[in-house]
């Protein structure tokens, strides 16, 4: 009698409304937890957990917390795998709980030191900073692959925050890990209709070394149009509608989307970025100022679906509802977001696309399931972290926080050229 193979298991924290743990599910992986802040965030991952068919191991062993990760402790909280009883371990409850070692894969989305352009540049000791209390949750967990996504501008250009790289890379180190490298991986290069890079760090635990080989994407670029299609003949009336047609003119002149960003709760509504993007947008025949309402809840169809069609206009295109840029950023079309339209934008504009995760997981899993002989650390010295404090670099007052507007930014000047 032969025995079923074990599942392959993962912990992801700063979780967001499911990006990262779509792609991860796709590459074979199960979730003991997925960790998030946000409570609009949280109710999309429990309806997907509770009713998607996919997702019927995870609802079993799925414990969903939403709490500020700082708060969140695995070896006291999550039961072990194999045990089918209660998520949620009671006071008396002698169920076994998971174990050091035992974890296959640590993620998460895990946003950068806060560097302040006043110049205060707290650095470690700025709360809002949670790469060490990542790093805390890998000494405890101890499993084995950790996978961290994060903006672009962590990585380059290479010499702006080099110093908080080495001391990440240092305490995997010390924790007993090999660096499997810290890659940008290009959206589009792996089917998304979008240009979002994301910056990817992989290590493994050097007992489960046997090397580690980064996925290449480079396939057939999905562009807006062929995304889009489908939904846009839906909403704008069919290949005979002026709308339509001339939407589709517009598409076929452009590839992907500039990046979406799902912008900040204390500045207004939803849209598609910031003015470059935006104008990236409309050579794409799509309004970025703002998000259409649902089709069934639409009010105003001149604001949703725009007057490209209409002669004597200035050409205005459709703006893309929720559902239109969950496609552009990845997201299978059977992950349900839920909320107000402007929570359920941000949630998806803050994403993490799927595929990306889904490739970097393919590989990740490929790499803890070959045999033979322990690989030797490719790069095992520590490297220097400039100041031992973690104080932040100093940067010009012109210098921010990396974050995924400047990729918007950035994507939107190389689509308008």
């Amino acid at each position: 009698m032969t025995t079923a193979p074990r599942q392959l298991t993962s912990v992801e924290i700063c979780a967001g409304a499911g990006g990262q743990a779509v792609g991860l599910h796709q590459a074979g992986f199960r979730h003991l937890a997925l960790v998030e802040i946000d409570k609009h965030a949280v109710e999309t991952l429990r309806e997907n957990i509770e009713n998607n068919p996919k997702w019927t191991w995870e609802k079993e062993h799925c414990l969903l917390r939403n709490v500020d990760v700082k708060e969140f402790h695995p070896l006291k909280e999550i039961l072990d795998p194999d045990t089918d009883s209660a998520k949620v371990r009671k006071a008396d409850d002698e169920a076994p709980l998971l174990k050091p070692g035992r974890l296959d894969l640590l993620a998460g989305g895990v946003p950068c030191p806060p560097f302040s352009a006043a110049g205060k540049q707290l650095g470690r000791d700025d709360e809002r900073d949670l790469f060490p209390t990542m790093l805390d949750l890998v000494e405890e967990l101890k499993p084995r692959a950790v996978m961290i996504e994060n903006v672009r501008g962590l990585v380059q250009p290479e010499q702006k925050f080099r110093y908080y790289r080495n001391h990440i890379r240092n305490r995997l180190r010390k924790a007993g890990y090999v660096i499997c490298g810290w890659r940008v991986l290009e959206a589009q290069d792996f089917g998304v209709p979008q240009l979002r890079p994301r910056a990817i760090l992989v290590a493994i635990r050097k007992d489960q070394y046997r090397g580690f080989d980064w996925p290449q994407g480079g396939g057939k670029i999905t562009t807006v149009l062929e995304a889009l299609r489908e939904s846009m003949l839906e909403r704008l009336g069919g290949e005979d509608s002026p709308l339509y047609k001339r939407w589709e003119e517009k598409a076929k002149l452009g590839t992907v989307a500039p990046t979406l960003v799902g912008g900040s709760k204390k500045h207004g509504g939803a849209d598609l970025g910031p003015t470059r993007a935006k104008n990236a947008w409309a050579t794409l025949g799509v309004d970025g100022k703002g998000v259409a309402n649902d089709p069934d809840k639409m009010v105003d169809k001149d604001r949703d679906l725009g007057n490209l069609g209409d002669p004597g206009k200035p050409g205005r295109g459709p703006k893309l509802t929720v559902a239109q840029a969950a496609i552009i950023q990845g997201f299978p079309t059977d992950w349900k977001f839920t909320g107000g339209k402007t929570a359920r934008y941000r949630q998806v504009g803050n994403a993490f696309p799927p595929p990306v995760a889904a490739a970097v997981g393919e590989a990740i899993k490929e790499a803890l399931s070959r045999t033979g002989p322990l690989h030797d650390d490719p790069s095992p010295d520590f490297e220097p972290e400039d100041d031992p404090s973690l104080v932040a670099p100093e940067f010009s007052g012109q210098d921010f926080l990396p974050a995924v507007g400047d990729d918007a930014e950035h994507g939107a000047g190389a689509l308008l050229g």
